[in-house]
């Protein structure tokens, strides 16, 4: 496919991305990305195996749900380790940086989930696992429907961004006010995660450069475990 036909597809061409590049490069592109961003989910499922095989989640758990304002630290550190996610996929360079920036937020996502898990475990038998799978149904749903259409959704930039800082000020303000967010305010960021993976999807297709697959990954991972929180508090709200 040249230039002029891609053009007619409905993709963007953003000159120096792999887009540009050629359909060689933009597959290599793409397959390191998502390899990546499946070992990502590989070492946080690990890293969880872990943690509640030793002992550790449960410690964990109570210690972060003990403090004062333990769900303000744990719905705050997670919004605030994905916004870090993000803007580090934007500006890391070196591919050392990228692998460490992925994996340090692999790491702390993968503590930030511990007491919801601890408590969906003990509390409600199965959720984990049926939240899972509609967490990678909707994944898929929305990838392909990127791919499909090859519509560049950048424009979702601005609307996500003060998504994003509506719903960290609703969770502060529901903390410290005493108020439950409920199943509604879960289905409005469900819906926010689903447009995030739609913009970084459009992201490795059209706008990230050759070099950045892990970046890329990184961002998509942050989606991915934003999808699967709320889905699992819709789970876990059901079961009340």
């Amino acid at each position: 496919m040249n230039l002029r036909q891609t053009q007619l597809a409905g993709a963007q061409v953003i000159p120096g991305s792999v887009w540009s590049l050629g359909e060689d490069t933009r597959a290599d592109f793409i397959t390191k990305t998502y390899a990546h961003l499946f070992g990502a989910i590989a070492l946080f499922t690990l890293i969880e195996v872990f943690l509640f095989s030793s002992g550790l989640a449960e410690s964990i758990a109570h210690a972060l749900m003990a403090a004062p304002g333990g769900w303000l630290m744990v719905l705050g550190g997670f919004m605030l380790v994905n916004w870090i996610a993000s803007r580090t996929a934007h500006t890391a360079t070196s591919l050392a940086a990228q692998y460490a920036a992925l994996g340090g937020f692999v790491l702390a996502e993968a503590i930030i989930f511990v007491p919801m898990l601890y408590i969906a475990n003990e509390q409600f038998s199965g959720v984990i696992s049926s939240a899972a799978i509609v967490t990678l149904g909707g994944f898929t749903a929305l990838t392909a429907v990127a791919f499909i259409t090859r519509k560049d959704f950048s424009f979702m930039r601005s609307v996500l961004i003060w998504g994003g800082m509506c719903a960290m000020l609703l969770i502060v303000a529901g903390v410290i006010f005493g108020f439950s967010l409920g199943p509604v305010f879960s289905v409005a960021m469900i819906a926010f995660a689903g447009g995030a993976i739609l913009y970084d999807t459009s992201n490795v297709l059209h706008h990230y450069p050759p070099g950045k697959h892990v970046a890329a990954s990184l961002e998509l991972f942050a989606s991915v475990a934003l999808l699967f929180w709320y889905v699992l508090r819709i789970f876990m709200s059901s079961r009340d």
